[in-house]
């Protein structure tokens, strides 16, 4: 008996169900009967309970309350202290997707509100957080996301006819290294069982002649893939998922919906850079726009099935906004894996540590970039004692702060710690950081439970900080350029090798009165590694050519900040998994890093580890 056939023998005989769709691992049940609609709850629970699948009851379109008429009995409903920005109709789904600035009170308690607006006008209403500080980009996205309701609908019932379609048995489970192993940058692992073929993260490298994954491995064809998964928003993680979508991809992406957002942000940069450069782009934005049509975006602990025998769940991996491990069940049961992503297994301003709560973990994935011998980090607490001594040394000598971030992840944590400390300069978030800030604020739930607590109790929004100015346009930038006053600048990017951080640089890099703070990891080859380990001229590409830039600031290095765990860390979280992994395999890492790390988690933790090169496949059953 079929899934759809155990659903309708379960259901009373006048549910008038006029039709059953898949929304990916969804079931969607239709129906044209009123009274069965507004009780559909008490008889979808046991038949959940029974089959294992999330079944969803929607009204039949012929039953939807007029869209005029229902938007008049939401605004009349739902308190103006909900401050609703935007309400959107996806008839094709027979949902309404309301924006607000306070979800919680159009929610209501218990449900209440949310349950009246349902029953009264037969829409399902589904709410969304409207950001504290306005962002074109989310609101592009979110709108992108309503105008292709007609194709998703339709993209999402076949991909649903794909996962339950009758698997073959899992006797083999295969995994090729395409990039990130022993090296940092261009992660992407390629995992194969009989029936399915899955990408776990595609991402680009800043590298010179290592930019992008392998892509060309005999075994991998981009028109054969089932699902491709993002861990997070970095671009050595997701910088090259657009590129799937222009040569022949047209499945779905799996990500949490922050690192959706963020993705979008930083892929337009990225194509940007190739443009100021005169270079040609891996993909052009019709490539991102694809993407975000088949993206699918869950929650931390939600079990979807992405493949007949592939189940997924992402949680929490501490490391920036909506970072996820990925716990893969393969073979309902037959074997389990996690890939770790990038980790933080300590709190943060922003993040709980990385989730450890898995039942089973036979095979694990864990990162490495800092698991040398020598790599054991400050506590945070140090890190920022430091941040603010440096700070109000440069101050008091009327001085400025360079401080380059990624526009994701350090940049909000660095921000936060400035403003819980009072600082009284202004305090720049320059371009993409100030976008990425405003994402924040629409994704209070992915943080920390003491963040939540601020901005969801409290309503202290530590984003809101009166200091903080966002620049968003060359003039405004120049106006930084041209100040005299002490400031904190924080900019992309990240290592120097390009983005705003570079003006600054070059404007204030010969002032002995400023200071440059590196707070994140420096890969090796770039203006950031160099300047790290002492380079007082470094060369500066300007209209002229390429002069050089002789550097009279000081340099610091605070390495508590970062979004990675140490060497005690790692180890640490893998020993704190329920049940110890039968086998480890470590990526993301320079190579001295991965086999120190995989010898000191044998001797620790007593399981086979292993480090293998890029192209190497690695047989897990």
């Amino acid at each position: 008996m079929s899934i759809v056939d155990d659903i309708k023998e379960n259901l009373p005989s006048d549910a008038m169900i006029t039709d059953i769709l898949y929304e990916g691992s969804e079931i969607i049940l239709y129906t044209k009967n009123k009274k069965f609609f507004k009780v559909a709850k008490k008889y979808i629970k046991p038949i959940v309970k029974k089959i294992k699948k999330r079944i969803e009851v929607r009204a039949d379109p012929k039953l939807l309350e007029n869209e005029e008429k229902t938007e008049k009995f939401v605004h009349d409903t739902v308190p103006t202290e909900a401050k609703i920005t935007e309400i959107y109709f996806e008839p094709e789904f027979a949902k309404m997707i309301i924006h607000a600035k306070k979800p919680g009170l159009v929610i209501g308690k218990s449900g209440e509100t949310l349950e009246e607006i349902r029953t009264r006008t037969f829409w399902t209403p589904v709410v969304e957080r409207s950001g504290m500080i306005e962002s074109d980009l989310i609101r592009s996205i979110r709108k992108m996301i309503h105008v292709e309701s007609g194709y998703r609908k339709k993209f999402l019932n076949n991909l649903g006819l794909k996962i339950y379609k009758e698997g073959k048995p899992v006797d083999w489970i295969r995994l090729s290294a395409l990039g990130g192993f022993r090296e940092v940058g261009r992660s992407s692992l390629f995992l194969q069982t009989p029936e399915s073929r899955v990408l776990i993260d595609c991402g680009a490298s800043f590298s010179n002649t290592k930019q992008f994954p392998h892509l060309d491995a005999p075994e991998f064809n981009i028109q054969d893939l089932d699902a491709v998964i993002v861990s997070h928003a970095h671009m050595d993680h997701c910088g090259m998922v657009p590129y799937l979508y222009e040569y022949g991809y047209t499945g779905p992406v799996y990500c949490t919906a922050p690192t959706r957002d963020m993705m979008v942000l930083l892929q337009l940069d990225y194509i940007q850079i190739f443009q100021r450069e005169n270079k040609k782009p891996p993909y052009t934005s019709k490539g991102i726009e694809n993407m975000i049509k088949h993206c699918i975006a869950l929650n931390y602990g939600e079990v979807t099935d992405i493949a007949p025998d592939v189940r997924l769940t992402l949680e929490n991996a501490g490391h920036i906004l909506g970072s996820s491990s990925v716990h893969l069940n393969i073979g309902n049961g037959t074997y389990n894996l996690l890939y770790s992503g990038d980790i933080k297994f300590s709190k943060t301003k922003l993040f709980d540590p990385a989730s450890t709560n898995y039942a089973r973990v036979e095979g694990l994935i864990i990162e490495s970039t800092y698991g040398g011998e020598d790599d054991f980090q400050p506590k945070r607490s140090e890190a920022e004692k430091k941040l603010m001594e440096i700070v109000e040394r440069t101050k008091k000598r009327g001085g400025k702060v360079l401080i380059p971030a990624f526009a994701v992840g350090r940049s909000q944590e660095v921000a936060l710690v400035l403003a819980e400390n009072k600082v009284d300069i202004p305090v720049v978030l320059d371009g993409m950081i100030w976008d990425a800030t405003a994402i924040h604020t629409v994704y209070p739930e992915f943080m920390s439970r003491r963040v939540q607590n601020l901005i969801l109790k409290k309503q202290e929004n530590p984003f809101l900080y009166e200091k903080f100015h966002g620049i968003g346009s060359q003039k405004e930038r120049q106006e930084i350029l041209d100040s005299n006053e002490p400031m904190v600048i924080i900019s992309t990017s990240g290592m120097l090798n390009g983005g705003p951080i570079m003006e600054y640089l070059k404007r204030f890099g010969s002032d002995e009165r400023n200071t440059l703070i590196f707070v994140g990891y420096q890969a090796e080859g770039t203006m950031g590694r160099r300047i790290q380990k002492g380079w007082k001229k470094v060369p500066i590409e300007g209209k002229n050519g390429v002069t050089t830039l002789e550097l009279k600031l000081d340099v610091e290095t605070i390495d508590g900040f970062s979004g990675h765990a140490d060497r005690n860390e790692l180890i640490h979280y893998v020993k704190s998994l329920k049940a110890t992994p039968k086998r480890i395999i470590i990526d993301h890492g320079e190579k001295s890093k991965t086999i120190s790390l995989a010898k000191a988690l044998h001797k620790n933790v007593g399981t086979e580890t292993i480090s293998p090169r890029n192209l190497e496949v690695v047989r897990f059953r």
